[in-house]
């Protein structure tokens, strides 16, 4: 293959970037920066933007991380340039999670490229409660075949016994998380007006307002009865995991989950997440049990036609996380 050439690599690079910098992270951290040398591009984990109580591994870092990447690689292709991955490219150096080169040869599956592409500015983390149309068999069948082709897996939970069942991980995980003075006070100190463009906010609350009732407040109960309500109207449930639980199988499942995600927004559903069973072994234990064919379940989402169009949550812009060096060498 051919290396895109020197004088149209700025653009196609910046179009790339742009819409990798759309991929959802855990609690909008964006943990993730690029450095560009000509045709090169890296993505490397930024682990300042780590959360050490809630994501101590950094599992849900470098999934967030491959999130983006997946954007990166279906912007590419929807251009007509295919984008090869190395991931993880030195031992030495764990931050750098791979190394991408864009290519002139027209990419396979360029009109499935652009299907997922046209659905990147779409794609919403929706925490409402969803239409009660369910989704039909053949489109919970291509969120399967889209985990798959990421090498990873997509296994729906079914059934009321079940549902129930997880709604229960779900509402005990709440409870222990928010029970947690260290694990509210990170999630605080993340909490900011959006125009700031990263973490996130409570609806009508002030900054300081919202720090001072995630650290001084329970609100474990309060959550989990919440998500409880919502997985009421939620017709489908997914665990979005991988074969392993490394690092490399970690960026393998953001990819995966971002093509799930992209794929239910083509298709007009929209997706939340309820991970917070898999912070526990036990419970993440239970999850895998109720998602047959699961393996190592790293993502919980409830999924559902969106009953209003929420508008994009403000990024950071994309010169805040690039190191350009178009002149060097």
């Amino acid at each position: 293959m051919n290396a895109v050439p020197s004088t149209t690599s700025q653009h196609i690079l910046e179009d790339c970037l742009a819409a990798a910098v759309t991929a959802p992270s855990a609690h909008n951290t964006q943990p993730w920066r690029f450095r560009v040398l000509r045709e090169t591009l890296d993505l490397i984990a930024d682990r300042t933007r780590a959360l050490p109580v809630n994501d101590p591994y950094d599992r849900e870092l470098t999934i967030s991380c491959g999130a983006a990447l997946f954007n990166l690689r279906t912007a590419a292709a929807a251009r007509g340039w295919a984008a090869l991955v190395d991931e993880f490219p030195f031992e030495d150096d764990p931050d750098l999670l791979a190394r991408i080169t864009l290519c002139s040869d027209m990419p396979a599956g360029i009109e499935d490229a652009k299907r997922l592409a046209a659905a990147i500015p779409v794609r919403r983390t929706y925490r409402k409660r969803f239409s009660d149309q369910a989704p039909r068999q053949t489109d919970i069948d291509s969120l399967i075949l889209a985990a798959e082709r990421e090498s990873c897996f997509a296994a729906p939970i079914g059934g009321d016994v079940r549902r129930e069942a997880a709604v229960a991980c779900i509402s005990e995980a709440d409870e222990l998380l928010w029970n947690e003075p260290s694990w509210r006070r990170e999630i605080a100190s993340w909490m900011h007006p959006q125009r700031e463009h990263e973490g996130f906010a409570i609806p009508g609350l002030s900054r300081k307002s919202a720090e001072l009732v995630v650290r001084s407040f329970d609100l474990g109960s309060g959550v989990a009865a919440r998500d409880s309500k919502l997985l009421e109207g939620t017709p489908l449930l997914l665990v979005v995991g991988s074969a392993g639980d490394e690092p490399a199988d970690w960026l393998h499942c953001g990819q995966a989950l971002e093509r799930v995600l992209l794929t239910a927004a083509s298709l007009g559903m929209q997706a939340s997440f309820l991970s917070q069973p898999l912070h526990f072994d036990r419970l993440r234990a239970r999850i895998r049990e109720l998602a047959p064919g699961a393996k190592v379940p790293q993502v919980l989402l409830r999924l559902g036609i969106p009953l209003e169009t929420l508008s994009p949550v403000v990024r950071r812009p994309v010169g805040d996380v690039i190191k350009t060096d178009w002149l060097e060498g």
